[in-house]
């Protein structure tokens, strides 16, 4: 059985690149503190747990990783999401002032409902006028008016979306920038909603940008992902942190280990392009 990609200009010739590019955080040091306590737990509960214990331990781990790389307030509950405080929201900045000032539209993936209202309040602060939002709270009667808004008006900038409520079924080709703020870790599920772009009706070209914390769980994988994609189609697809239950403990903390130099290094404007 063939398949036939989108991407295959014999069957639409006038759709527009996708470029994909990882761009790299640096952790501040709260970041870098919270973590490295996190590796310093996981290893404790490592020695002390077996089986449905063990791989329960691993995944809260895993999802705490996550959020630490994200804000400190995420994982912390503090509600003080400051700038200062995240490598990723700097990186943002960076990221949507370029796209401000070129006058593009934004959309931005995130796999935490609770990360949505936070993200949207401080693109708001950097494009000087609010955007939408759309999670797996918000009314199904309410999506549609917004997907046409976000098309329609001008004076929209951004959208930010949760993955499993905005990740698949929506036209949003009025955006020309498609940012993951943070990695579901199977390529599938970040492609189909990169796709609420890039699709047919796109007319410009499209950037994606990745954000990864150097240094860090988000690096290992990303590379992972990168070197070995259609690999990680096998490993990861799917249910991928249950997958990574089943590494050694050896291999587990290798790859959460903390790279102090690496993720504290002033690193912030390094980006990878994947082709």
């Amino acid at each position: 059985m063939l398949r036939r990609l989108k991407t295959d200009r014999a069957v639409i010739a006038d759709l527009p690149d996708k470029t994909e590019l990882t761009a790299y955080c640096a952790l501040s040091r709260k970041q870098a503190a919270l973590y490295q306590q996190a590796v310093d737990d996981l290893a404790a509960k490592l020695r002390d747990s077996a089986g449905i214990e063990r791989r329960g331990a691993v995944l809260a781990s895993l999802l705490r990783f996550k959020q630490i790389c994200n804000h400190p307030s995420q994982w912390l509950g503090d509600h003080d999401w400051r700038e200062a405080d995240s490598g990723k929201l700097q990186r943002v900045r960076e990221l949507a002032e370029v796209i401000a000032a070129k006058q593009d539209k934004l959309l931005v993936f995130t796999q935490f409902r609770e990360t949505c209202e936070p993200l949207a309040g401080f693109l708001a602060g950097v494009f000087g006028r609010p955007g939408l939002v759309l999670h797996g709270n918000t009314a199904v009667k309410d999506r549609s008016a917004l997907v046409r808004r976000f098309q329609d008006d001008e004076d929209v900038p951004f959208f930010v979306l949760s993955l499993k409520a905005g990740g698949t079924g929506l036209n949003l080709t009025a955006a020309s920038h498609v940012l993951h703020f943070d990695r579901w870790w199977n390529p599938a599920v970040e492609d189909q909603a990169t796709d609420r772009a890039f699709r047919i009706g796109q007319r410009r070209n499209v950037l994606v940008h990745k954000l990864v914390c150097r240094g860090t769980a988000e690096e290992k994988i990303d590379a992972l992902i990168a070197d070995k994609r259609a690999l990680s189609r096998q490993l990861l697809e799917g249910t991928a942190e249950l997958r990574l239950t089943e590494l050694s403990d050896a291999e587990l903390m290798s790859l959460v280990t903390l790279d102090l130099k690496s993720a504290m290094m002033d690193g912030g404007a390094a980006v990878r392009e994947d082709r």
